[in-house]
C-alpha cells in the first residue's frame, strides 16, 4: 500500500490567530522565547548531524576495513535491515524483491500449493491434514508422513515456513517432494502440480442440543462471509434459536471479510473498529448494509489463539452487546501493517497504528522483550489474574453501559478456563512429551487402521488402548503398565478423536469430543437459559466499576471519511 500523504501545515499569522489586543510585555516575551527556540533547532539539527556523520562512519569502515569483503549492495541492505530490526517490532520487515513476491500470493488468497497441512514435531515437519480433492490427496500423501525433502535439498534443519514456502508457487508449476511414511524403510518422491488451493473457512455446522446453532470459523480468507451466511440460513431453516460463533484458533486474515462479518449482526452505520496512527488521526470503519442476523442471541468464543481479523470480531460484537464473549483472553494482535514499495523491487512492512473497538479499547496486547529476545506479556491472562489484577485493568463501556475490560486483547464476558486432566493424566502426559514425534506417529497409524471397523457411536475399548500401547512399543516407546491405566482417560480422548475424525471427518469428531469441551458447553448452557440478546447478556458475571471512567477509555469521537486498507 502506498504511503498516506498529509496535506502540508501552514500556521495561521498571529494577526488571524489571536483576535484581541496583545499587552505590549507579551510581544516582549515573544520575542526574547525567538533565540531560545532557533537556538533548540540548532541544537537538534547538530545532534542528527553527527548521529549521520556516525553512520557514514562506521558504513566506510565496515566496507573498507571489515577483514570479509562485502559489496556495497550487500552493506546497504544488511544497514536497513539492521534499522527495521532495531524496531524490536516483531511486524515489520524489510523484504527482498523475492520476499515481497512470497509476501504478495500467500496475503492474495490465490497462492498454489498442494493441499496438505504441515507442522512442526521437535523439529520435523510433519503432514498432519490432507485436504480433499487436491494434488496431495491424488498422490496418496497420508496424514502422518514426514517430509525430508523439497526439491533437490533436504529438510533437516529447516523451518516450517521455509518448508512451506518451498511447496507453495504459482498454479501450474512443478514441485517435487519425498516423505519418509512410518513402516516404510526408504523415502518416497511425488512430483506434485500445484494448483490454487481454496482450505474452507468453515469446514462444518452443527444443530446442537437445545435449538443451539455451531459455527466455527477457522480463518477469514477471501470465502469466509459467503460460508457463514450459507450456514447460519441451514441452522435458522433448522430451527436454531441461539447461535455459537467458535473463534477459538483462528489467527485471523482478511480485514474485509472480518468487518462484514461484524456487520451480519450490527446496523448499519454502526461503527465496527477504527486505526489510530502516530499522528494521532483517526479512520473509522462502520457497518454500511442491513444485518442478516439483527436479533439471535450469539455467544463468542475465544481463546489464547484467537487474533487480529477475530478479535475485531469478538470487540465488536462485545461493545455493541450483540453476543456474550465465553473462554479465555485472546491473544491481543491490534497492530496495523503498511506496505510500502522501495527502490530496486524491496519494501518495507511497517507497523503504522493500532485498532480498537468501538468503546475505545484497544487490542494490542502490551509485550516486552526478555532478555532471550521473546515477547512477554505485561498484563497476565484472564484466567491467571487475581481480583486485585484485574480490577486493576481500565473499564469501558457498551453501547448499553455495560462494563468491558480494557488492557489490551478481548477479556470474555465469561471466562471458561482450558479444560482440566486429572493429576494421573497429567503424570502419563509428561512422561509422553520427550516422544511427541513417536506418539503422534503410533497414535496416527494406530486409529487409520481402524477407521473402517468402527461405527459413528464407537466407543474405545480396552483392546483399542493395547493395540495403540502396542504401536508405541514398537516406536521404543515404553510407558509403565500403572501409569498407562491411571492415564486411561488421557488414553481414551485421542483415541475417540483421532479415529473419529479419521472415519467420519470433522463433525463427527467435534460431536464425540463435545462432552469435554467445557467452553463450548458453558456457551450451549447460556443460550438455553438466555433465549434472547438481553437475557443472554444479562447472564454476565457483573464487574464492578470504578467511581469515574478512566479519561484514557474516552477517546474523541470524529466524523472523518471510512476508509479501508488490507489487514
Amino acid at each position: 500500500m502506498a504511503p498516506r500523504v498529509l496535506p502540508e501545515y501552514y500556521p495561521k499569522p498571529l494577526s488571524q490567530a489571536f483576535r484581541m489586543p496583545r499587552p505590549r510585555h507579551v510581544a516582549l516575551v515573544a520575542l526574547l522565547l525567538v533565540p531560545l527556540i532557533t537556538g533548540a533547532f540548532v541544537v537538534q539539527e547538530r545532534a542528527a548531524l553527527n548521529s549521520a556523520r556516525l553512520f557514514d562512519q562506521v558504513l566506510s569502515l565496515v566496507g573498507e576495513r571489515y577483514v570479509d569483503s562485502l559489496g556495497a549492495k550487500e552493506l546497504y541492505e544488511r544497514a536497513a535491515r539492521g534499522l527495521v530490526d532495531g524496531l524490536k517490532d516483531p511486524y515489520s520487515e524489510l523484504y527482498t524483491p523475492a520476499q515481497l513476491e512470497t509476501f504478495n500470493t500467500t496475503t492474495g488468497g490465490f497462492y498454489g500449493g498442494v493441499g496438505m497441512l504441515i507442522e512442526d514435531q521437535q523439529g520435523t515437519i510433519i503432514v498432519s491434514r490432507v485436504y480433499p480433492n487436491t494434488p496431495a490427496e491424488e498422490a496418496g500423501i497420508r496424514e502422518g508422513d514426514r517430509i525430508v525433502g523439497v526439491d533437490t535439498s533436504s529438510t533437516r534443519g529447516w523451518r516450517i515456513d521455509q518448508v512451506s514456502g518451498g511447496l507453495r508457487g504459482v498454479p501450474g508449476t512443478k514441485v517435487k517432494a519425498r516423505f519418509q511414511r512410518p513402516g516404510v524403510p526408504q523415502p518416497f518422491e511425488v512430483e506434485f502440480t500445484r494448483r490454487t488451493v481454496r482450505i474452507p473457512a468453515i469446514p462444518y455446522a452443527l444443530m446442537l442440543e437445545h435449538e443451539v446453532g455451531y459455527i466455527p470459523v477457522q480463518q477469514f480468507n477471501e470465502t469466509t462471509t459467503r460460508e457463514f451466511a450459507e450456514r447460519y440460513r441451514r441452522l435458522m431453516a433448522e430451527g436454531a434459536k441461539g447461535l455459537v460463533i467458535d473463534l477459538r484458533g483462528n489467527s485471523g486474515g482478511f480485514l474485509d471479510q472480518a468487518l462484514e462479518m461484524v456487520n451480519f449482526f450490527i446496523p448499519r452505520g454502526a461503527e465496527i473498529a477504527s486505526v489510530r496512527g502516530r499522528a494521532g488521526e483517526i479512520e473509522r470503519y462502520v457497518a454500511e448494509a442491513t444485518p442478516l442476523a439483527p436479533s439471535v442471541p450469539v455467544v463468542v468464543l475465544t481463546d489464547g489463539y484467537s487474533a487480529s481479523a477475530s478479535e475485531i470480531v469478538a470487540g465488536a460484537l462485545q461493545d455493541h452487546d450483540r453476543a456474550l464473549v465465553v473462554g479465555v483472553t485472546s491473544f491481543g494482535k491490534g497492530l496495523v501493517q503498511s506496505v510500502f514499495r522501495l527502490e530496486g523491487g524491496y519494501a518495507i512492512k511497517l507497523t503504522t497504528g493500532k485498532w480498537y473497538t468501538p468503546s475505545g479499547r484497544s487490542i494490542q496486547k502490551e509485550r516486552v522483550l526478555d532478555g532471550n529476545g521473546r515477547l512477554i506479556e505485561v498484563m497476565p491472562d484472564s484466567t491467571l489474574e487475581s481480583d486485585s489484577v484485574r480490577a486493576a485493568r481500565p473499564l469501558y463501556r457498551s453501547t448499553n453501559g455495560r462494563p468491558v475490560y480494557g488492557g489490551g486483547a478481548i477479556t470474555p464476558d465469561v471466562i471458561v478456563p482450558y479444560d482440566t486432566i486429572s493429576a494421573a493424566e497429567q503424570r502419563l502426559a509428561r512422561s509422553l512429551v520427550p516422544r511427541s514425534q513417536d506418539v503422534y506417529l503410533a497414535l496416527y497409524d494406530y486409529a487409520f487402521s481402524m477407521k473402517d471397523q468402527v461405527r459413528p457411536d464407537f466407543t474405545v475399548t480396552s483392546a483399542m488402548r493395547d493395540g495403540f500401547r502396542e504401536r508405541l512399543e514398537a516406536k521404543g516407546v515404553t510407558v509403565d503398565r500403572a501409569e498407562w491405566d491411571a492415564g486411561r482417560a488421557y488414553v481414551d480422548r485421542l483415541l475417540l478423536g483421532r479415529i473419529a475424525r479419521l472415519a467420519f471427518g470433522d463433525s463427527t469428531a467435534k460431536r464425540r469430543e463435545l462432552p469435554d469441551d467445557t467452553q463450548l458447553r458453558t456457551a450451549i448452557d447460556l443460550l438455553r437459559r438466555g433465549r434472547s440478546t438481553a437475557e443472554l447478556l444479562a447472564l454476565a458475571p457483573p464487574i464492578a466499576m470504578p467511581a469515574t471512567t478512566p479519561a484514557a477509555a474516552r477517546p474523541p469521537r470524529t466524523s472523518e471519511p471510512v476508509t479501508r486498507r488490507p489487514d
